[in-house]
């Protein structure tokens, strides 16, 4: 009988340390997931078509808060004219750039770039330009940093900002409208597994 009093408590115990260790597992895993959605990926969501054709209204995606962003990456960031805002923007110009526009033709310090995400609707434009200073498609198709009123003169992009635009450029309001962004204060880049960025 006390051959089966002992087993009866081993097991009660061994019932105990397994469920404490599930416990200790599940506690890990909700702790991790937290650490890695405040600190390395979150959600986000897409509200408005300055993005469009890229990114849809309404879209989810996460964005990466560990790595800085390049040139062209999207990123996201709080707007500095609306309170409890993001915008969601594209990097064009980091710091010590140049950036000019000659009739929808992007350069980069001297260098022309193109810009592929464009292309559809570059194509669909059936008169003016696509990306302009003021006035949407009728607005002047050739400007520079120097020439944008919101980034106050500068001929380069500054130490710690950066130029971003909407890749909907008749409509997005940006850096030829906000002026520069603070690099710093990038909520993180997007990143899809998704279709989205393929384009």
């Amino acid at each position: 009988m006390d051959s089966e009093t002992n087993e009866t408590k081993k097991t009660g115990r061994g019932k105990g340390k397994a469920i404490w260790g599930w416990v200790q597992v599940i506690l890990i895993a909700v702790i991790l997931s937290m650490a890695l959605r405040y600190f390395v990926i979150s959600p986000v969501t897409v509200f408005g078509d300055s993005m469009y054709p890229t990114l849809h209204d309404g879209e989810h995606l996460f964005i990466n808060k560990v790595t800085g962003p390049d040139r062209f990456d999207i990123i996201v960031f709080p707007a500095p004219d609306e309170k409890d805002t993001e915008y969601i923007k594209r990097v064009i110009g980091l710091p010590g750039d140049t950036v000019e526009y000659k009739q929808d033709q992007l350069y980069i310090n001297g260098k022309k770039y193109d810009e592929p995400y464009l292309d559809s609707e570059k194509k669909d434009l059936t008169n003016g330009y696509l990306t302009t200073l003021n006035d949407g498609a009728q607005g002047n198709p050739n400007f520079s940093l120097a020439t944008i009123p919101a980034c106050g003169g500068a001929t380069k992009v500054p130490k710690g900002k950066l130029f971003v635009l909407g890749d909907n450029r008749p409509i997005s309001k940006d850096s030829r409208y906000i002026g520069f962004i603070d690099e710093d204060k990038v909520l993180g880049k997007v990143i899809s597994f998704g279709k989205s960025l393929q384009k």
